[in-house]
């Protein structure tokens, strides 16, 4: 969600890429069902941060808390700021209660990650 939050919104400023520490294989689909009740239309893929090691990126951001626990030294370049959330993909429960969980995530990110790019 955050790179699609980010492209969309600050696209003519950042280029975001999102990847992780053990990637499904797909992109959730209430994460999509979350960025599209705000207007965004996702058409990313599931990545392994592995795929990024030698890209020279200006900032990396981690933003599950797992990703926390898993990758807490960043080995390519790039200074690196940790934002954490829970991982709304491990949410239980109605299909409400899993959807509130990922507007709530996707609602963080919304908020945080545009507020430290424009620092």
């Amino acid at each position: 969600m955050a790179e699609a939050i980010v492209n969309a919104r600050m696209g003519d400023e950042w280029e975001a890429l999102s990847a992780g520490t053990v990637p499904a294989g797909y992109v959730h689909p209430s994460a999509l069902r979350a960025l599209a009740e705000i207007g965004i239309e996702h058409r990313g893929r599931s990545k392994s941060a592995n795929e990024f090691r030698d890209v020279p990126f200006d900032l990396v951001v981690t933003v599950c808390d797992d990703a926390a626990e898993n990758c807490p030294v960043w080995l390519g370049q790039g200074k690196r700021v940790h934002l954490g959330f829970p991982d709304p993909a491990k949410a239980t429960g109605t299909d409400d209660q899993v959807m509130a969980t990922f507007r709530a995530v996707r609602d963080g990110i919304a908020q945080k990650i545009p507020a430290l790019l424009k620092r």
